[in-house]
């Protein structure tokens, strides 16, 4: 059954990964996805995949790092490309520097906070009213479980996910009111293409979870589709782990 018939969805970093997973079972079960990102052959390729599967998706090119007059520039020529509002906005792109406190650059700094919190912040800003003003919509922040925990290395990225959540639970109760259901999923140690070379620390982190593996990019992009769904119509605010057990079992 296919649940987001006439929904028009943004996924943000969605020329692969997890982003484009979720792009793939957006497009599945209905909606017509804008696939974007900074490299136009992957998000081609992610776009023609999912026509290839009889879905509907179109690629639009974009910096989540420019500044925010170019970014709500981007939400209009996004809404005007789609010919539809936005009715489903997913907070994917992310940007991760994987070094401690005294390793991290200037250049690393400014661009973890542009990407993981200004850009989601100017994005809903700009889209949500048009949601507010049809009375439905439902927005996605992608966050990890590395928000809930202290870690030697990636503290930044961490922090900038808690940020994320927190607004998230921030806009739940903004536009929740109004009609626009804001919900937040936490991944764990998921498979994808920038941690391919990673199969060790992979391992070493999910073996003895409950799972018994790493999480793939579908087990997310499911439940961010349910989330997007009117299945999850009295979920708000909320915060989803889909990380095989690990902040439930383990404290790091």
């Amino acid at each position: 059954m296919q649940t987001l018939t006439g929904r028009t969805a943004l996924v943000t970093g969605s020329t692969s990964g997890i982003g484009a997973a979720t792009a793939h079972r957006l497009a599945a079960e209905g909606a017509r996805v804008v696939v974007t990102g900074r490299d136009t052959a992957r998000g081609d390729a992610v776009v023609q995949e999912i026509h290839d599967n009889g879905g509907d998706a179109m690629f639009i090119a974009s910096d989540l790092a420019a500044v925010p007059d170019a970014l709500r520039a981007f939400a209009r020529d996004t809404t005007d490309a789609a010919g539809a509002t936005i009715d489903l906005l997913v907070h994917n792109a992310a940007v991760c520097p994987a070094v401690d406190t005294l390793g991290l650059s200037d250049v690393d700094l400014e661009q973890t906070l542009a990407v993981n919190i200004r850009a989601p912040h100017v994005l809903t800003a700009a889209l949500a009213p048009a949601m507010t003003e049809q009375g439905h919509g439902a927005i996605v922040v992608v966050g990890s479980w590395m928000a809930e925990v202290g870690h030697a290395f990636v503290g930044l990225y961490s922090a900038s996910k808690a940020a994320e959540a927190q607004l998230a639970r921030s806009w739940a109760a903004e536009f929740g009111p109004r009609g626009v259901r804001v919900n937040t999923v936490a991944p764990g140690a998921t498979r994808t293409p920038i941690n391919d070379g990673s199969d060790d620390v992979i391992r070493r982190m999910t073996e003895n979870l409950p799972a018994g593996r790493a999480g793939t990019p579908d087990d997310i992009a499911a439940t961010v589709a349910w989330l997007a769904s009117d299945q999850a119509a009295y979920v708000h605010g909320t915060t989803i782990a889909v990380d095989g057990g690990i902040t439930a079992t383990r404290a790091g």
